[in-house]
This record gives structure tokens, sequence and C-alpha cells, in this order.
């Protein structure tokens, strides 16, 4: 008799999988996406070569949470979420952390320290991607909120945009073309992980707008 209900919960189980908790799984990922860019930010602070190893060793956990996420939306049986919203998400996100890696080590590679420009790109995609992490956290019980992170996270892009034309004007004075195409290569994944940050911010207002 004591064997009837687990048999039964089982059954049950199998026939309806239970569903994974996609808004802590993407929660989890925008936080640590927020963290790694903050260091990014301590490393054009800074310069120090030990914040620019931190970056590195988080690009790889970064990379083992998403693999993890896809595996878990590939295996999932139903998602509280679109399917193409969540994969964009997860890809995206990604992504972010991929742009500070390489920024850092072409950096080091091509023996460039961090100037002005460098750092306000970095703190406008700080404040984008916190607001990223606001709004997935959101999503589960307050979804319609969740909306106005999505708008600021585009906001900090567009400010990132402005900043990289400004350096781009600063850059091309002078005579030192190979600087210039060495530091416009650092602008540019600077360029690149915003507009990863504005397409996470894209897919997120999408997420509202089904849920709500």
């Amino acid at each position: 008799m004591n064997e009837t209900p687990g048999f039964f919960q089982r059954l049950k189980e199998r026939v309806f999988p239970k569903v994974p908790d996609f808004f802590a799984l993407l929660t989890e990922q925008c936080q640590h996406v927020a963290h790694s860019v903050g260091l990014l930010v301590e490393f054009m602070e800074s310069g120090e070569a030990a914040t620019g190893d931190l970056i590195r060793e988080d690009e790889h956990e970064a990379d083992r949470i998403k693999v993890r996420n896809l595996h878990t939306l590939n295996e999932a049986f139903s998602t509280p979420i679109d399917r193409e919203d969540l994969y964009r998400a997860i890809v995206n996100l990604d992504e972010i952390v991929n742009y500070c890696k390489t920024t850092v080590s072409e950096m080091n590679v091509l023996c460039l320290a961090p100037d002005k420009h460098c750092l306000e790109m970095a703190m406008h995609l700080k404040l984008g991607t916190d607001a990223l992490a606001l709004g997935f956290a959101r999503l589960a019980k307050d979804p319609a909120n969740a909306a106005a992170d999505a708008d600021s996270a585009r906001k900090a892009e567009r400010k990132v945009e402005k900043a990289y034309r400004r350096a781009i004007a600063d850059l091309f004075q002078g005579t030192d073309y190979l600087h210039m195409f060495k530091r416009r290569e650092i602008y540019r994944h600077l360029s690149n992980a915003a507009d990863r940050m504005a397409n996470c911010a894209n897919t997120l207002h999408d997420i509202v707008v089904k849920m709500t």
C-alpha cells in the first residue's frame, strides 16, 4: 500500500516531466555576466594583469553555465518561455562575457593599456548588464516591470555606441597608424559586447510582451 503513491508519482513524472526553472537559470547567468563586466570595469581602471586573469577564468565558468542551460533547454519537455527566446538569451549573454575575455586578451597581446574611452564603454556595459540581471530576475513574478529594465539596457547600449564614436574620432588624429589599428580593434570588441547586450534587452522585451 505504501508503494502505490510512489508508483503513481513516478508515472506522473514520466508522463508530465517537471519543467526546469528557466527563470532561475537565466537569472544566474545574467548575474554571472554582470560580475564579469564588473571585473572588466576594474581592469579598465587599473590595468592589473591579475584582474585580466580573473576575467579569463570567469569566461570558463560562463561557458559551463551556457552549456548547462542549453542542455537543460534541449532536454526540457516544456518551457514557460518561448524556446527561441530562451536560446537567444542564453547565447547572447554568453557572448558578452566572450567579448570581455577577448578585449583583455588582445590588449595583452597588443601591449595596450586601458584608456579613458575603454573605461567609459565598460562602465556603460556594466550599467546595462546590471539592468538585464534585474529584468530577468523580475520575470517570474513581476514581468511587466521587467520591460523598464530592458529599456535601461538598450539605453546603456546607445551610450556605448556614442562613446565608441567619440573614441574613434579621437583615435584617428595623428600619424601612428599601427597604434590606430590596434586600438580600434579593442574599441570594436567593446562595441560588439554592447550589441549583444542590446540583443539580450530585445529578447527580454519580447518575453515580457508574450507573458503579459
